[in-house]
């Protein structure tokens, strides 16, 4: 084999390998990408649910001191 039909397929071999590298970045990129939304989305789902808890839970606390305060004579 010639010298320059080595160097040709080099060339060809190296430009092969560098789009599999850019592939596969590419796609590890995209893994990231849909890891972080899904992180990103249960953060949301978490501080949803703990808002819907904190907001029951201000409502029962103002239930109970209503109630309280009618017990007492307070409001009728």
């Amino acid at each position: 084999m010639s010298g320059k039909g080595f160097q040709g397929l080099k060339q060809q071999a190296e430009g092969e390998a560098q789009d599999a590298a850019n592939a596969l970045g590419k796609s590890a990129q995209q893994v990231v990408n849909q890891a972080t939304d899904a992180g990103q989305k249960a953060i949301d789902q978490a501080c949803k649910t703990a808002q819907d808890g904190v907001e029951k839970a201000t409502g029962q606390a103002s239930e109970a001191v209503s109630g309280l305060g009618k017990k007492c004579g307070f409001k009728k």
